[in-house]
């Protein structure tokens, strides 16, 4: 035991130290690797077994189809219509922005792609309109976060990889939480919006409305292939998003034209450089996991968790506050893959399903990307919106309150998430 604290203390202090995640779950678990006279091949034969599975080669053709998707003006496009649509409402392009992030999670399935993507785009309109920065910033933040929960989502791949839960039963579970935190949200931008006094947007027309909905009826397809074929089992989830960057690329390419080699080219080494540092957390993520798992600290978690209660929700509670506070410090992908294998054998002896499990899990992980100091999305938004990454993080707090409250809503009440699934695949 004295090895892995020395383990756990190293990995802190190069996190502390901002080195990469990858560099400190990689770095520390060698320690463990060597001190116990264990060759350094067999740390690369487990980072290896990490990435080996044919779901994960589902994250680079999401993360490509979401790059093709902004070349493409697909973005343009969904924020008119979601514009066209509610803008008229109080607080509109409050509204604009979180109906805007729904429809682009139903094809990137990242907060981070959402928030660079969609970012720019709803920010500067809602600068324009006169709403403050700061709100402009944090609902836009806030929104982000749908992504990963709506499907596809690919923390939801990686859960599903690391737990060996069906991918396709995790995306239909996220379909009504993500619509419930967009509706918390709107309540929120609601309620700022008529206590700031925001002006509306002009009142809602049938033929402006008609007009986006044309300009957007291809990019709308997207999401309804892909969630649609693999909810209804059409798709495989690599599969899925193999046919949401073909789509992508015709559309883009012949029917816009808005796609050319460049922009083609581009979005392939965006995706390389992201991919890259997915798969590379994920490899030293299962590593520094084999050294947990050979201290027998599942074990010990599931011990101490049932000392304290065998209440199911009451241990769900106490599994959330742990998810919270190590989503205060590490990257979600890490996160998961490290803490997916400890805490599945506690939930599975007080009867949790695994399901419900990864959805509650996934959104109190996003919390953590609107939080110091990791905060990836604060960070893009910082970059993309040109404001403070302190005034970030005053903005985007008051919208932690509704996601904060869907989060429990979800602990109290699984057949929220539970309802959909267990309709679709039923035996």
């Amino acid at each position: 035991m004295t090895i892995l604290l020395i383990v756990l203390v190293l990995l802190f202090a190069l996190l502390a130290a901002g080195a990469p995640v990858y560099v400190a779950l990689g770095l520390s678990s060698l320690v463990y690797f060597f001190s116990e006279g264990m060759a350094g091949v067999a740390a690369v034969h487990t980072m290896i077994n990490g990435l080996n599975s044919f779901t994960l080669i589902a994250v680079p053709f999401f993360i490509f189809a979401g790059h093709l998707m902004n070349a493409s003006g697909f973005t343009d496009r969904i924020f008119a219509f979601a514009r066209a649509l509610i803008g008229w409402a109080p607080g509109g392009l409050g509204h604009v922005n979180i109906g805007a992030s729904v429809v682009f999670a139903g094809m990137s399935g990242a907060a981070v792609a959402d928030a660079g993507g969609l970012g720019a785009v709803e920010i500067k309109a809602m600068r324009d309109a006169g709403y403050d920065r700061g709100f402009s910033v944090g609902v836009t933040a806030a929104s982000s976060t749908i992504g990963p929960i709506f499907p596809p989502s690919l923390p939801l791949i990686i859960y599903g990889f690391v737990a060996e839960v069906s991918i396709g039963q995790l995306f239909a579970a996220g379909l009504v939480p993500g619509l419930l935190m967009a509706l918390a949200l709107m309540a929120m931008v609601h309620w700022t919006s008529k206590r700031r006094g925001y002006a509306r947007e002009a009142a809602f027309s049938w033929s402006v409305a008609l007009r986006a909905a044309r300009g957007a009826v291809l990019p709308l397809l997207a999401p309804v292939i892909v969630v649609g074929g693999i909810v209804f089992g059409v798709f495989t989830p690599t599969e899925a998003a193999i046919a949401a960057v073909a789509y992508t690329l015709l559309v883009g390419a012949v029917v816009y034209r808005s796609l050319d080699w460049r922009s083609v080219v581009n979005a392939m080494l965006a995706t390389i450089e992201t991919t890259a540092a997915v798969l590379m957390i994920v490899a030293s993520a299962a590593l520094f996991a084999w050294v947990l798992t050979a201290n027998q600290v599942a074990d010990g978690i599931a011990g101490g968790l049932l000392a304290l209660t065998t209440d199911k929700t009451q241990v769900l509670l106490l599994i959330m506050v742990m998810v919270f506070a190590v989503g205060f410090f590490m990257e979600t992908v890490a996160a998961i893959t490290i803490l997916a294998p400890l805490v599945l054998p506690v939930a599975s002896a007080v009867g949790i399903d695994p399901v419900h499990l990864g959805i509650v899990f996934v959104l109190n992980l996003m919390i953590g990307l609107l939080t110091p100091p990791v905060g990836m999305v604060l960070y893009v938004l910082a970059k993309v919106s040109r404001t403070p990454f302190e005034e970030c993080v005053r903005a985007t707090l008051p919208f932690l309150v509704p996601l904060v409250g869907v989060l429990l809503l979800l602990v109290f009440v699984p057949d929220i998430a539970l309802w959909l699934p267990d309709r679709l695949f039923a035996d």
